[in-house]
């Protein structure tokens, strides 16, 4: 594997991180339990999708192929997609949904902070941007966690089975193969093992205060990032996000 096309499913990595937890987060508008939620997870979404338009705009530009981050969102199959699997699962309620998105905005920031001094320019310029939103979404993701896990006993119950449900997907953002040590040769993004530590700490930290236990199982489950494997739950994403761009191609609005 050369380091271009290392590159390029490095940023169709974090590109597509952002862009189906965008669209999951999305789902809740008009829909969330109470209209402060309601706004908050819009632009939550919205935040998501803008860093998913630099992530794989500056793919498309290193793939020179003509294409656009519109037609890498819109016109890829599933099998093509390289977001963790967590990202992908359906939200359930409204305990999942902020689970999932603390889970994934802890590993985020860590993730953020490490490419913010890239030795890619452009790669520490969109990190730069995406951290200020990142930090915003853990600080807003981890108070939500920490007060209904220790709320009610029923949205504690809620809480705990969301953790347990979705702790092993987590596992996966910390995976390494010859991409990852491709990035770390070239010094453009860390060694996802290498961010564990760092992670494990500042959730175990929060969900202490949540009185949320953390499951003992290491088990992980894998395949996202590689694009080895989704589950069934990305096709049927991709089916809303994509069918009017591929119902009208090439479309102008």
């Amino acid at each position: 594997m050369t380091r271009d096309e290392a590159f390029t499913q490095f940023l169709l990595r974090m590109g597509d991180n952002t862009l189906i937890l965008g669209h999951r987060v999305s789902e809740w508008c008009g829909h969330a339990p109470v209209l402060e939620e309601d706004i908050a997870l819009a632009n939550t979404a919205l935040d998501l999708i803008g860093q998913t338009q630099m992530w794989l705009g500056l793919a498309a530009e290193l793939q020179g192929e003509g294409k656009s981050a519109d037609d890498l969102a819109f016109l890829r199959d599933a099998w093509d997609f390289r977001n963790v699997l967590l990202v992908e699962v359906p939200n359930h309620d409204f305990g999942r949904t902020l689970m999932r998105q603390f889970l994934f905005d802890a590993w985020h920031l860590i993730q953020l902070g490490r490419l913010v001094k890239s030795s890619d320019p452009r790669v520490a310029a969109i990190a730069e941007k995406a951290s200020k939103e990142a930090a915003y979404h853990l600080e807003r993701s981890a108070d939500t966690v920490v007060s209904l896990g220790d709320g009610t006993e029923e949205s504690h119950r809620r809480m705990q089975e969301a953790l347990d449900y979705l702790w092993p997907y987590a596992g996966e953002m910390f995976q390494s193969d010859e991409v990852d040590a491709e990035m770390v040769k070239a010094g453009i993004a860390p060694d996802p093992a290498a961010l564990r530590e760092e992670y494990d700490a500042l959730v175990s930290r929060v969900l202490d205060e949540a009185t949320l236990t953390i499951p003992e199982s290491r088990f992980a489950h894998k395949g996202g990032r590689t694009g080895a494997m989704h589950t069934e739950h990305l096709g049927h994403l991709l089916t809303q996000m994509q069918w009017l761009q591929r119902a009208y191609p090439g479309a102008k609005w």
